[in-house]
């Protein structure tokens, strides 16, 4: 009784692979399917807000934060 132990593993091998991979491609069928139903029964709402608006407030907290670092870094470094 002679057992090929390299072609057994081979096929273990094969066997196992195959199983991670067939279940992590049902997974992603899983995932998507699923993005789809909640995409579909609950759409995101995007709030009108002018974004003008935003880019002068945000442009005008960086530029406030950035007064405020070198302020404190000139402080610290006499």
């Amino acid at each position: 009784m002679e057992v090929n132990i390299i072609g057994e593993a081979l096929k273990f091998m094969l066997l196992g692979m195959g199983v991670v991979f067939i279940f992590l491609y049902i997974m992603v069928l899983v995932i998507k399917a699923q993005a789809y139903i909640i995409e579909k029964y609950f759409p995101d709402k995007v709030p009108a807000i002018p974004t003008s608006s935003i880019k002068d407030n945000d442009e005008k907290t960086r530029v406030a934060a950035v007064i405020a670092a070198v302020t404190e870094f000139r402080k610290n470094k006499s």
